[in-house]
Parts: structure tokens; C-alpha cells; sequence
């Protein structure tokens, strides 16, 4: 391989300055100095969105180095700073400015070396899609072409090179089969491999889990286990193991749930120790989550045939690339890098995959490559499919049974079953929501090329020759005409709405800005369905009549449709049959859909059903309005999933670290456990659940402290920024702060970043840096100097074991916001005590990031001077929970906190931002 020598210089930003190193070397610059440079000269860039944001220069771009690496290494991973490059590329790292300019110079000379002559790994339909970069005006494509050299014959096309699914044969009934807790044992002994450590905890919780995969004696009674698993139990292989053991024994297929992608990860990862061999773990492992998760290649191939331009082209270029060498095809959590999105921004990813229910099915040219239909249909096969709580509910509510269907389940991370129910089995009748309903049935006022949209011209072409179809189709479309169109916000905010469901969404908007609080000025607005505005009711009723003859066309069509298929004429092939049948799903879920916002208009007039919490809301971002529309979710959504899901399944294993609630007001001994039977759905079945649950084996009283700081004044961002400050500053870094407000974060980072700087540590910031919050873990993981403040998001399903995390900061009680739907459970499920239960499991999942291992040590401070006594049964027990001022709290996470100076730094890891010129 030979080193290709660079005309650039590099540009780096560092914790210790910006550097510019060239041919000669290496020399600091200011930040003037590299804005005219970036604007005067083609400038290598590692992530240009996040150099952009940190010289304040929205329009830095040129050669950014991740997308060189994208073009030449598709569907592999590195950490996007230099640092993590380098670590790819196997090359020795430094950690100074000028060494790490020097480096980003040494990480493009391999890359492009690597291309010489297009025969490494991964050189396949490499020089088609460089030469159509180049069309595209791709900075780097003169320097790839150029390596490159000429194409070694004929290059391939993902359009062609991907594989095609092969139908297969109907399942065969599943086996009625009983698996042991000995046997389930034994299993876990096999995973876990000869000498590994005794774990008592972990074999009792694989034998209590083996519960749920007895045969069902009851109908709609499944068997359900309630397990929590203290963190290092093992839970994972816990339930492995019986699962497997009873996939393989019946013939059928365990779904493995989890709420975060990264968990999917982590599940996918653990299935190499039941399947070593990959061919063997393709066949047996799916793994799953829901269609707008995927690549959708008619898309694709619209975007790269000319449907996107400029920097959204090279991106679907960039995508083309990594689709022939993607696993499955997934582009959210997937092998496609979360950075690269990041890059062109994340309207082009959502561009290309199936957002709206518009996929043709069989119709499509790509539909026997789809690596939606490939994922569908290695589910009827498989031993495990690995997805999440959203698909699983989806799918439920939507009637589907993939392959042999949900009659074993396993629900990891159960402790946020009652979140994702409410999300799956809500309503909502909004102006976004409609006008995704139009543009299905009609197709999009602006025409795409290629793209067939809308039931008309999904469904013409078939229908053509049966003209009791024909008319219905076009009844269906003239209908659908009164659904907001493009525009419509501005319309309802400009007071001039067209059509009834405009003008009922303009008299909800009036509704609740009659009632909003003057000072509510940024934020979104709601108010109770209680007393409405004449006006309101009027538009409602209007609107429900119309909605109502949308609904009568589309029901007909549906009968047609399906005599269609039972007559089998002479004119309708396999193919469009199967794309019939894709259009009957649809029109199912969305005449359901329609059926239901008649039932929630019609409550605007008349009486409240107890099992519901309707609302009016008005959704703002920093001001600007986005959405107006009326909203309705279950009391207690656990009710329609354990009907929807529970009652149909044989057997379930719902486990979590946290499922139980200490916080109760109720002395009975099983109080925590009817809380999570009330959460999880458990106390609507006809039989009790199996409760079992196994402690950490950690000692939280030697490897972990928790502080209360008690004179951080509240309100006070000096205080709280201050404090912040201080506590990353003790532990030289390693710390995880998470905010219960956005704009909190961002006034603390905006006080705290330079400083920490100075002290030579890294500060990342979720909604700040353009970067996923996925990647940020990443980054954060890979730098034990580094420090990274989020939310929610970053508060379950992270897991950084290690030096990297040692200190976790949470700047209050993360108590539920005071919305219309809380305050309707806090007054049904227990008042003060469900406000309790809420914040609680926030402070235990926080705290959960902190101890992974038994080497870990860390200290978790809440900054709160008013924290009351009953939530910090929250915490393990063993640990001690001492309340302290901050002058305390910073000596003791000193003195937890091993210093970062003296600690090898994790290969990947960065000091700071790169980017060259």
C-alpha cells in the first residue's frame, strides 16, 4: 500500500486550541484565521456540522474525513473523531493539538492509500458510485477516482447485488413442549462455558424464568413471570436460556423485546455465544423494529436517479454504498454509522426509508431484495427475533401475526412497558396526523419521479378492469379531498381554513390559547375537554360527518378488495394479488384510525368515557407552532395491552433491574409487586403472575456513594452551572449530567464548556453538539477525560462500563411534568404516592449507570436541598445516602474518582474536534 501524499493542510480543534498542521508541520491559528481558511481553501473536516458549531461558522464544509471513510470502509463503525479513526486504521495515536493535526493527515493518507487500484474489501460498485459523486460534485471524488484508477471490469449495483428471498414453505404448528428449571439451568451452564464464575442469582433466575414456557392451561391466562434482576444478576443469559431451549424443542419462535436500540444491540451481540458460527446465527436470530427503521430501495433508487440534488445526492450515493454490504438494511441503530446522518442531515435518512405506509409490495421492482421482506421473512423461521416493545404493540394493534406469532415473549427493560403502551394504544386527531392520512389515500401534492404514491396510483393500474373497484377507488380519493393539505398550519394560524377539519383544528387552536397562560410563551399549550367553546363543538360535528364519508368509500373498497382476492380473476397475477393484499392491510389500520377519531369528536359534546383522558393541544418548539390537534390515551394503557398482546400470547417474561417500586404508602408485604403487576399490565390477567426477583451481587456500599447537595440554591443556573463545574472538575471528567429541561442543559454547557477546556476535558452535549445521541455515547465511552450531559434519552439504555463513567449527576428530582394526562393518573393512581413512583424509578434507572461491573466505582450526587427521605429507598440497599453541601460533595467525589492524568486513554478516544485544510 502506498502512502498517497496530501496537497492539504489539517485543521484541529482542540481542548488546547486550533491547529494547523501542513508538510511542515504544525502550528496554532485563531479562530479567524481558520474561519478564512475554511472559506478560502478545500478543508478537510472530521464531522464539519460539529467543527461548524464549535467555531460558530454555520457554513464550514469541504472534505470531511467521515465521509471518506463511509465511501471506503460501508457498514463498518468507528468512533468519528480522529482518535477513533486511527484506531481503526491500526495506527499509534498522540493526544496534543499539533500531534492530532498531524494525525488527521496520516488518517486520510491511509483511507485514500487503502483505494489504490479499487482491490481492498470492500471495493464492489466503489468506482460507479465515485463517478456519480462526482457528478454530484463530491469534494473527494477527483482524489478517489484517482486512486481508483480504471473499473476492473463490470461493477456491481446494490439494485442487483443484493439477495433475493425465496417463499417458503407454511409454518408447522409449534410443539406443545415443557422446559425445566433444570433444564434451563443446564443451558445457561452450556453459554456460560466451563470454569466461568458460580452465580447462584443468575441460575435461580433462569429456572424461575423457564415458568413462562410451560404449556398454556387457560385460555387468554398465559404464563407470566415477573423477574427483576439486580444489574450484574446476568440477566440476559438468564432468560436466554430457556428461550432458546424452548425454540428449539417446540419449533417456534421467542420475541425479545426491548424499549432501547441499545439493548436490540447488546441482545444481538449475546446470541453469538447459543449460535458461534454467523451462518448459522443469520438463519436462527432476526432482528426487527418497525418499517421506517429501513432502507426502502425504490426510494433509493429515485434519490440516486436524480430525485435528490446536491449534498442530499451524495448522501443516497454514500447510502448505495453501504446498502450492499449492510446486514439488514437498518439505518437507525443499525451498521449504517448514526455520524453519517448527522452529516446531511436527518430529512435525508428519513427520505429513504418508508415513513408513511406508502410501500407497493409486490409492485415495487426491488420487493424480492426489500430488506423489509427479507427481515419479515426470516421471522417465520427463526428461533429469536430480537425487536422492540413499539413493534410488538404495533403490530398487535394492527392485527398482524408474523410467521408463527407472539406466543412466547420476552420484555426486557419491562419497567417502561406502561410508556410504550401508552404510545402504541393513543389517538391522536392533529393536522400532521391528517395530512399523513391524505397524502396515503390522494399521494403527495408535489409528484416525485418513479415514486408511485397515493391508493390511486398504487391500485388503478388492478382496478382498471373491475369497475365496481374503479368507482369506489375514485370515491375514496374525492372524498379524502377534504383532509388538510399542504399549507394547512399557515392557513389555521393566518384565521383562513379550508375545509371542515381545518376549521375544527383552527377552533382547537382558539380553544386553548383562550386558556393559556400569558407567561407560557415558548412552550407547548393544552387544556382539558371540559366546557367547550360552542364553536368548537359546532366544527367538531362537521368534521365528523366528513370524516365519516371518507370512511364509507374506503370500507367498501376494502369488500371489493377482498372479493377480488377470493375470486382470483384471470387478470390478477401473484404480483398483484400481493399487492391488493397490501393495500387491504393499510386500508384496515386506517379506516380503524378514521373510526376512531369519529368516537373522540364525538366526545367534544357529550360525556367522558372513564377509560380515556382526552385533551386539546397546541405543540410548539422554541415558539414556532408545529402541530394543533386533539389527543386521547388511555387511563391506564396497560389494559389494552394485556388484551391486545398478554391474553394472546402462551407465556411471558417481563424482567427488569428495576421493576419493583419501594415507594409505596400501602405496609402490605407485597406492595411493590402489586405496583409492577399494575404497570406491566400482570393485574388484568386471569392468573397471578410468577414474582421472582434476585439483588446485585455488587457491594454498592464499597463501590458506590450518593450525595444529596443540599445548598445549590433551585432556579439558580449560576448555582447550578457552579456546581456542574465543580463536581466534572473533582472527578477529572468521567461523569454522565442529566437535566430534566433543555434549556437548563444548555445554560449549564454554555457556563461549563470552556472552562473545562482549559483543564484539558472534554465536555459533549446531547441537543447541542449535531451529533445522535447514540454516537455521543460512543464518544463519551471512548475518552475517560470526557464528560457528556443529556436527558432522557440518555438516562436508560446506557452502558459504559469502567473509568469512563464515575460520576453521575442529576439536577433534581426528575418529578413527571404537570400535564393534562399526568394529573388525570395522579388523581386515579394514587396522588402524591404516583408522583413518587414516577420519580423514583427515574432516580434508580439514573443510578443504574453508574455501578455496571464489580470493579466500577462512581458517586451519584442529586443536587436538591428539599429531596424528600421516602425517594432515596430508591437506591440499592447498603448504600448510604448522606446530604451534604457542595464544598463536601466535591471533596468526596475527589476522592471516589481515579485521576484521568494518570489513566491510558481507550483507543478511539479524543481530546477534541478535528478538521483539516
Amino acid at each position: 500500500m502506498t502512502t498517497v501524499p496530501l496537497p492539504w493542510p489539517a485543521l484541529h480543534i482542540g481542548l488546547d486550541g486550533i491547529w494547523l498542521a501542513d508538510g511542515d508541520g504544525a502550528r496554532r491559528v485563531d479562530r479567524q484565521a481558520a474561519i478564512r481558511l475554511l472559506a478560502d481553501t478545500p478543508t478537510l473536516l472530521i464531522n464539519a456540522p460539529l467543527v461548524a458549531s464549535k467555531l460558530g461558522y454555520p457554513e464550514a464544509a469541504g472534505l470531511d474525513v467521515l465521509e471518506l471513510f463511509a465511501f471506503v470502509h460501508p457498514a463498518r463503525f468507528a468512533v468519528p473523531t480522529v482518535h477513533g479513526l486511527a484506531a481503526f486504521l491500526g495506527l499509534e495515536s498522540a493526544h496534543d493539538g499539533a500531534a492530532e493535526a498531524k494525525l488527521l493527515r496520516a488518517v486520510t493518507e491511509t483511507l485514500l492509500a487503502q483505494t489504490e487500484g479499487g482491490k481492498w474489501d470492500r471495493a464492489g460498485g466503489a468506482w460507479n458510485t465515485a463517478r456519480a459523486l462526482s457528478r454530484l460534485k463530491w469534494p473527494w471524488a477527483p482524489a478517489v477516482l484517482a486512486a481508483l484508477g480504471e473499473p476492473q471490469g463490470h461493477d456491481r449495483s446494490v439494485f442487483t447485488s443484493l439477495p433475493k428471498w425465496e417463499e417458503g414453505a407454511p409454518p408447522v404448528p409449534v410443539r406443545e413442549v415443557e422446559i425445566s428449571g433444570e433444564d434451563a439451568a443446564d443451558r445457561l451452564a452450556q453459554l456460560t462455558g466451563s470454569g466461568a464464575e458460580e452465580r447462584p442469582g443468575q441460575r435461580a433466575y433462569t429456572a424461575a424464568a423457564a415458568a413462562a414456557f410451560r404449556p398454556r392451561e387457560v385460555r387468554d391466562a398465559p404464563n407470566v413471570v415477573l423477574a427483576e434482576a439486580g444489574t450484574g444478576i446476568g440477566k440476559t443469559l438468564g432468560y436466554l436460556s430457556p428461550a432458546s431451549l424452548w425454540a428449539e424443542r417446540s419449533g417456534g419462535t421467542v420475541w425479545l423485546s426491548t424499549y432501547t436500540k441499545a439493548l436490540q444491540r447488546q441482545l444481538d451481540h449475546e446470541t453469538e455465544r447459543l449460535y458461534p458460527d454467523p451462518r448459522v446465527k443469520a438463519a436462527r436470530v432476526v432482528v426487527r423494529k418497525g418499517r421506517e427503521n429501513y432502507l426502502c430501495l425504490l426510494n433509493l433508487e429515485d434519490a440516486v436517479q436524480g430525485g435528490f440534488a446536491g449534498r442530499a445526492g451524495m448522501f443516497a450515493q454514500l447510502v448505495q454504498r453501504w446498502a450492499m454490504y449492510s446486514r439488514d438494511g437498518d439505518m437507525v441503530g443499525g451498521d449504517l454509522p448514526g455520524w453519517l446522518s448527522g452529516l446531511f442531515g436527518k430529512a435525508a435518512r428519513a427520505s429513504l426509508t418508508d415513513r408513511r405506509g406508502e410501500c407497493v409490495y409486490a409492485g415495487c421492482p426491488h420487493y424480492r431484495r426489500c430488506f423489509i421482506e427479507h427481515a419479515v421473512r426470516g421471522t417465520a423461521d427463526a428461533d429469536l427475533v430480537i425487536a422492540n416493545h413499539a413493534l410488538v404493540m404495533v403490530n398487535a394493534v394492527r392485527g398482524k401475526s408474523e410467521g408463527r406469532g407472539l406466543k412466547r415473549i420476552v420484555f426486557d427493560e419491562g419497567h417502561h412497558l406502561f410508556d410504550a403502551a401508552d404510545s402504541a394504544f393513543a389517538m391522536a386527531l392533529t393536522g400532521g396526523e391528517a395530512i399523513e392520512m391524505r397524502r396515503w389515500i390522494i399521494g403527495p401534492e408535489k409528484r416525485s419521479k418513479g415514486r408511485r404514491r397515493g391508493l390511486a396510483a398504487r391500485l388503478g393500474d388492478l382496478v382498471a378492469f373491475d369497475s365496481e373497484g374503479a368507482m369506489l377507488l375514485e370515491d375514496a380519493v374525492h372524498t379524502a379531498a377534504v383532509l388538510p393539505a399542504d399549507g394547512w398550519l399557515s392557513r389555521v394560524v393566518e384565521g383562513s381554513p379550508e375545509g371542515p377539519v381545518e376549521r375544527l383544528l383552527a377552533a382547537v387552536r382558539a380553544q386553548v390559547f383562550a386558556r393559556a397562560d400569558a407567561a407560557e410563551t415558548g412552550y407547548g399549550l393544552e387544556t382539558e375537554v371540559v366546557a367547550l367553546q360552542p364553536a368548537l363543538i359546532d366544527a367538531a360535528d362537521v368534521a365528523a360527518r366528513a370524516l365519516e364519508a371518507i370512511a364509507v368509500p374506503l370500507a367498501r373498497l376494502s369488500q371489493r378488495l377482498e372479493a377480488l382476492v377470493e375470486e382470483a380473476p384471470d387478470w390478477l397475477d401473484g404480483a398483484g394479488r400481493a399487492r391488493v393484499e397490501g393495500a387491504l392491510s393499510g386500508l384496515t389500520w386506517r379506516r380503524g384510525m378514521i373510526g376512531g377519531w369519529v368516537q373522540l369528536l364525538a366526545r367534544m359534546g357529550g360525556a367522558a368515557d372513564p377509560d380515556f383522558v382526552d385533551w386539546l393541544t397546541l405543540e410548539r418548539i422554541d415558539g414556532r407552532e408545529i402541530d394543533v390537534g386533539i389527543r386521547r390515551h388511555w387511563l391506564d394503557p396497560t389494559k389494552p395491552f394485556a388484551e391486545a398482546v398478554l391474553k394472546q400470547s402462551h407465556g411471558a417474561v417481563i424482567t427488569s433491574a428495576t421493576l419493583r417500586s419501594r415507594i409505596t404508602d400501602d405496609t402490605a408485604p407485597d406492595a411493590d409487586w402489586r405496583d409492577s403487576e399494575a404497570r406491566t399490565g400482570a393485574s388484568h390477567l386471569p392468573l397471578p403472575p410468577v414474582r421472582f426477583s434476585a439483588d446485585s451481587p455488587f457491594d454498592y456500599a464499597r463501590q458506590a456513594r450518593v450525595l444529596i447537595v443540599t445548598d445549590v440554591q433551585r432556579g439558580s443556573v449560576p448555582a447550578l452551572a457552579g456546581a456542574y463545574k465543580a463536581l466534572i472538575s473533582a472527578s477529572h471528567g468521567g461523569a454522565l449530567g442529566l437535566f430534566t429541561a433543555i434549556s437548563r442543559l444548555r445554560a449549564v454547557h454554555a457556563r461549563i464548556e470552556e472552562s473545562l477546556a482549559r483543564e484539558g476535558l472534554p465536555l459533549f452535549a446531547q441537543h447541542i453538539d449535531p451529533v445522535d445521541a447514540g454516537t455521543l455515547v460512543d464518544m463519551f465511552r471512548a475518552d475517560p477525560a470526557a464528560s457528556l450531559l443529556g436527558t432522557d434519552a440518555l438516562r436508560d439504555g446506557v452502558d459504559v462500563p469502567g473509568d469512563s463513567l464515575r460520576l453521575v449527576v442529576l439536577e433534581g428530582v426528575p418529578w413527571p411534568r404537570p400535564t393534562v394526562l399526568h394529573a388525570a393518573r395522579r388523581a386515579a393512581f394514587g396522588g402524591k404516592t404516583y408522583d413518587d413512583l414516577i420519580a423514583s424509578g427515574r432516580m434508580a434507572q439514573a443510578f443504574g449507570r453508574l455501578i455496571r461491573r464489580a470493579s466500577d466505582r462512581g458517586t451519584f450526587v442529586l443536587l436538591g436541598a428539599a429531596v424528600p427521605s421516602r425517594l432515596c429507598q430508591a437506591f440499592p440497599d447498603g448504600v448510604t445516602v448522606e446530604r451534604v453541601p457542595l464544598e463536601n460533595a466535591v471533596r468526596i467525589v475527589r476522592e471516589m474518582s481515579s485521576p484521568t492524568r494518570n489513566l491510558p486513554m481507550t483507543p478511539g478516544a479524543t481530546s477534541g474536534i478535528s478538521a483539516a485544510t
